[in-house]
């Protein structure tokens, strides 16, 4: 790559670094919130639960939003929303005034991430260097996370407010670089293609009202919630029945026939339920019944990050040697080790007892993460890898929020008091949610490995003279 591809990929980079630093080091920091501010458990709830709603429920239009009126122009634009929106958090003196400013936030980290990938993925050579570039891109959001659990501990003995300073510093250094370095590129023609508004309104509602449903579940009555998701899947049925009816739909529904696209959202969905039940489970684990300190959880779970390193440096490697599809296959199943491995967690245990499970966490991350990202944009149309980017991003969400939701739920289910022994039985019930998610994104995962396998062994058969040409794409 030369050095102007370099210095694009390290903007792109720090924004998905900001990104994960900054809903991490707010995790940290919410009890201080509760504290300082005095809001119920509800209202601290919509703390999280906002940005959730901002950043799943947009993240669809935010993707097509930059195949239609230009990439960095969507980068640059949501950077700099994000950036005043973080510092009005840190001024917040109510808690409406910071649950407001965290649902803009995620609606601008809605728009600008895909708009990050889609640069990526359009600058870079579809093959090795664009491989390369994903998998650095995908370790480094990955340490942003792994770095803000550490960060915000810090930042919060300090004070809160500084959980959103930090990051205003961050995304203005990054805003300034992007104006230097992201090279601008032509608006897509747009002459007699008026935009898709019923499209994007309909698919909007639908998404943020079933995340809303997913993410409250375990906080609200079994009436709300099927209610909730009952208008979400009806505004999802009027998005579909808009978009067969439109001469340019906002988003083509036909590239939902590619399977391993359809199969690399779906392994993404599971494997960030399982990851992030999981990581709420340890949290509690630590701080409830052990009594550990926010920076003593942060320390104990940073060596997930070592994913960060593996990414760019081990990762490439493997998938070129194996394949994206056997790499993710053994990825999820290296989840489900390490997810089983933590089901027998005692009472009592030491930190070098808890450590093989969170490693192997941390290597199943490197091989996974990346390696979806490069499936789900793998094959897709220049015009459309925006739309493919906020199709991933729309799963890692949705999967967040559904399996901290049943991870919750079992939880509070099989916690009978709130004696050391009931809080532990209520933990180990939880860990399967994890450990399921984890092992049907493998079954998912495995047809992959299997199609894959067979569209290779039915090339080879085929008459050198029905084959593709050197340099063309064999059909997947």
């Amino acid at each position: 790559m030369s050095a102007r591809d370099w210095g694009v990929l390290l903007v792109l980079c720090g924004a998905i670094f900001l990104e994960g630093i900054d809903v991490a080091m707010l995790n940290v920091a919410l009890p201080s919130i509760r504290a300082d501010l005095g809001l119920s458990t509800g209202s601290l709830q919509w703390v999280m639960s906002a940005y959730v709603l901002g950043y799943g429920g947009f993240m669809l239009l935010g993707g097509r939003a930059a195949d239609l009126f230009g990439r960095r122009r969507m980068f640059v634009l949501w950077l700099t929303v994000f950036l005043l929106f973080s510092g009005l958090g840190g001024l917040a003196s109510e808690g409406w005034t910071l649950i407001v400013a965290r649902f803009v936030t995620g609606v601008a980290a809605a728009f600008m991430t895909p708009a990050g990938l889609s640069i990526i993925t359009t600058r870079f050579a579809e093959g090795p260097q664009r491989n390369k570039a994903l998998l650095i891109y995908s370790g480094t959001g990955a340490g942003g996370f792994s770095i803000g659990l550490v960060a915000g501990g810090l930042l919060t003995s300090a004070g809160w407010r500084w959980v959103f300073f930090a990051p205003v510093v961050l995304s203005a250094l990054i805003l300034v670089a992007a104006l230097v370095l992201v090279p601008r590129s032509p608006r897509p023609d747009r002459t007699g293609k008026p935009v898709d508004l019923a499209g994007g309104l309909t698919v909007t509602a639908a998404i943020v009202l079933i995340v809303l449903g997913v993410e409250r579940a375990s906080h609200a009555s079994p009436v709300q919630t099927v209610l909730t998701l009952g208008a979400g899947l009806a505004a999802l049925s009027a998005f579909v029945a808009v978009e067969r009816r439109s001469s340019d739909p906002l988003v083509r529904l036909g590239i939902l026939r590619g399977g391993a696209l359809v199969r690399a959202n779906l392994a993404a969905l599971l494997f960030a339920a399982g990851f992030f039940g999981f990581q709420f489970l340890v949290v509690l684990y630590l701080q409830e019944l052990r009594g550990w300190s926010t920076v003593q959880t942060s320390f104990a779970m940073i060596v997930i990050g070592i994913d960060a390193i593996l990414s760019p440096v081990l990762v490439p490697r493997l998938v070129a040697r194996f394949g994206n599809a056997r790499l993710i296959l053994g990825g999820l199943l290296v989840t489900a080790l390490a997810y089983g491995l933590f089901l027998r967690v005692g009472a009592d245990w030491t930190y070098l007892a808890m450590l093989p499970a969170l490693l192997l966490l941390g290597i199943a991350f490197a091989l996974t993460y990346g390696p979806l990202t490069i499936v789900a944009t793998e094959g897709v149309a220049e015009e459309e890898q925006g739309l493919a980017g906020g199709l991933l991003y729309t799963s890692f969400q949705f999967g967040a929020a559904l399996g901290l939701s049943a991870t919750t739920a079992v939880n509070v289910a099989a916690t009978a008091s709130s004696a050391p022994a009931a809080l532990l039985d209520g933990y180990r019930a939880a860990l399967w949610v994890p450990l399921a998610a984890a092992l049907l994104a493998a079954l998912v995962a495995a047809f992959g490995v299997w199609t894959r396998a067979g569209t290779e062994v039915t090339a080879a058969e085929q008459p050198a003279g029905d084959r593709p040409a050197a340099g063309l794409p064999a059909s997947r």
